[in-house]
């Protein structure tokens, strides 16, 4: 119980940071508004959370997205995402 609340603290933590302007911006699942739904990105083999989610944008922007929302994250030593894209 408790690794699930922390996957999902760990989720929804991701889904609420900002990047920089090189990539597709991280979204609440609220401020997708207008966007329609584009596909799935998946990464595996990041060191972090902070390299999980830069990836994850990195897969986003190269798919044309504007935006993404993770779905899921774990791991321990290499950490696994998954996430929905937006344009």
């Amino acid at each position: 119980m408790k690794k699930y609340l922390t996957l999902l603290v760990l989720a929804g933590s991701l889904a609420s940071a900002s990047f920089s302007a090189w990539s597709a911006e991280s979204l609440s699942r609220s401020d997708t508004g207008q966007l329609r739904p584009a596909g799935t990105v998946s990464v595996t083999g990041a060191a972090n959370l902070d390299d999980l989610q830069s990836k994850l944008a990195e897969k986003a922007k190269d798919e044309g997205a504007s935006g993404f929302v993770v779905n899921s994250a774990g791991g321990e030593n290499r950490m696994f995402g998954t996430a929905t894209i937006y344009k």
